[in-house]
């Protein structure tokens, strides 16, 4: 296990290395300069040369990607050219909110997409399955930002049920906080329940004509105790890996929901800092994005190993 883990984290290093040049090139070549914005209307030379004096945008590339690369080794992401404000700060503040959201989405993800495969699977070539693949087929069709912007006009504005956007920390008020979480976590969700349920089908299916099971069967024991007990603990491995990785994707790409409900987490974070060019900020949340990548890559191959004994023994 510990060779495992450490194998994976020699193989990110290089990863990082590689995602933090690419974001950084990446964001040279992009229109516009942000001394501009920064200076204000007048955008006195003096106070342009000044700027970029301090931010080091006047140094070759490779210069300011090595001052940068030093920065954040030291745990110093910088700090925001248009707030002034430590990266890691903003960060702080935008995590829990894009965590709680992901959480909440892969609650629901969970709760749907897992016993739909089941069923999916145990009534194979009858309607309850058809009408599943239907779902999950409409589940991974339906834009996010459309299903969001109805459900805001259905349950917000029409039956007054939820706040329509916005955020409300849970140290503030709890339940406020789960009801203003509730639409966008169910918006998110609904991909990711595509998902899981046609992963847990396909894994099923495969338990399901599996020798165990048959002499299972052979044996009198009850369809229940075959269908949970022996073919679901086995179609559930895969699934614990796609999870995580599931997860990582949901922390990364909630950009359009968070947009559509006025969330002020990662999503809305990223799209300001790149409209405004605030270079810090755009590299320190993506390489922090990247990280968590890496993290749920190393917690899905750990979370494998332990599910399967035949690999743990190995």
């Amino acid at each position: 296990m510990l060779k495992l883990i450490l194998r994976r984290v020699i193989v990110a290093i290089p990863t990082l290395i590689l995602v933090s040049m690419i974001v950084f090139m990446l964001q040279k070549i992009l229109p516009g300069d942000p001394v501009l914005t920064l200076a204000g209307e007048e955008r006195d030379p003096a106070v342009l040369d000044y700027l970029r004096d301090k931010y080091r945008l006047n140094d070759p590339l490779p210069m300011q990607y090595a001052a940068w690369a030093g920065q954040v080794l030291q745990g110093d992401l910088g700090k925001s050219l248009r707030t002034d404000v430590p990266v890691t700060t903003l960060i702080a503040q935008k995590l829990p909110v894009t965590l709680q959201l992901a959480a909440m989405a892969m609650f629901f993800a969970l709760l749907v997409g897992i016993p739909m495969g089941i069923v999916a699977a145990v009534r194979k070539g009858k309607p309850v399955e058809m009408g599943a693949n239907i779902a999950a087929l409409s589940g991974m069709s339906i834009p996010n930002f459309w299903l969001g912007i109805i459900l805001i006009m259905v349950v917000s504005v029409q039956w007054k049920l939820l706040p329509a956007s916005g955020y409300v920390s849970p140290s503030e008020d709890f339940w406020l906080s789960i009801k203003t979480m509730l639409m966008p976590s169910l918006v998110l969700s609904t991909a990711i329940a595509a998902y899981l349920m046609r992963h847990t089908r396909s894994s099923m299916l495969e338990a399901l004509s599996a020798d165990y099971v048959r002499t299972a069967r052979a044996k009198g024991v009850s369809p229940r105790r075959v269908v949970l007990r022996h073919a679901l603990r086995n179609a559930l491995m895969p699934i614990v890996t796609l999870v995580t990785l599931l997860f990582g994707e949901l922390l990364a790409g909630a950009v359009l929901t968070e947009q559509v409900f006025t969330i002020p987490g990662f999503g809305k974070l990223v799209v300001d800092a790149v409209f405004t060019r605030d270079y810090a900020v755009v590299q320190g949340v993506v390489l922090c994005v990247a990280v968590g990548f890496i993290l749920m890559n190393l917690l899905a191959d750990i979370l494998y190993i332990l599910v399967n004994p035949r690999l743990r023994h190995s």
